[in-house]
């Protein structure tokens, strides 16, 4: 379910995970900008173009070829631009990467590469019959601020607050040494397939979270495994860095990478 500007979020193990939404102001900032790259883009590809007709190599090619391969460039620049970064950038393009936004799935997990082409193929009719007149319409009306691509692929677009001190989920973190040997030390410790899921499920959205909502998330998180485990608050003095060690110390039983 959604509020007015967050997407609210119950997981399996009842637990509500809030992401607030990226509005139009925001996103038509991060479109201006990734237009502005797209442009340069354009600027080069013609220099490239102008330097390969003064070399005589464009009239060899003939006029059909040169069309075709013209349109093929510029559905690149166009189209595969948003798909290609929000594919290996996990949701972010330039544009959205420097105003804090992120596509992610609707389940609140990172978007595939499959959906990163399917809403960006869609941003066809989006932009239809002129100056994005669809996508902004659909916005408006949309409780979840979607456009007609993200419904075809099942996404949201929503605000990644950068909080000081914390890393981000998307770069790799690594258990403080303290919180390893706490858990380490704890051999009787058995995490369920399931209590790994719920800490995985946190270190998937965590990045998107408002600090408060972060903290109080990973607190709560914290609290529930440590009272089944036996572990005192006294040795999980800071939730998240004992939540990534035990979710290393479950990987590293059960082999997984």
């Amino acid at each position: 379910m959604s509020s007015v500007d967050k997407l609210t979020i119950e997981t399996p193990e009842q637990t509500s995970l809030e992401f607030p939404l990226a509005g139009i102001g925001s996103r038509f900032l991060a479109v201006a900008l990734d237009m502005l790259l797209q442009l340069a883009a354009y600027i080069v590809i013609g220099m490239v173009a102008g330097l390969a007709g003064v070399a005589g190599f464009i009239p060899k090619l003939g006029t059909q070829w040169v069309i075709a391969i013209s349109i093929f460039v510029a559905f690149l620049v166009q189209f595969g631009y948003y798909s290609f970064f929000e594919a290996i950038w996990n949701g972010q393009t330039p544009g959205k990467r420097w105003t804090h936004l992120r596509v992610m799935q609707d389940s609140g997990r990172p978007i595939t590469p499959y959906d990163a082409i399917l809403r960006n193929l869609v941003r066809l009719v989006d932009w239809m019959p002129t100056l994005y007149a669809v996508g902004i319409v659909t916005i408006l009306i949309s409780r979840e601020k979607k456009r007609v691509g993200d419904y075809a692929a099942g996404t949201v677009v929503v605000h990644e607050k950068p909080l000081r001190g914390v890393s981000s989920i998307w770069a790799a973190t690594a258990p403080s040494p303290s919180a390893v040997q706490t858990v380490s030390a704890l051999s009787s410790v058995q995490l369920s397939a399931d209590e790994l899921q719920l800490i995985e499920t946190f270190f998937e959205r965590r990045a998107s979270l408002e600090a408060d909502v972060r903290r109080s998330m990973a607190r709560q998180i914290a609290i529930k495994l440590g009272d089944r485990l036996n572990i005192s608050s006294e040795q999980r003095p800071d939730a998240e860095k004992f939540l990534e060690a035990l979710a290393g110390q479950r990987r590293s039983s059960a082999r997984y990478h």
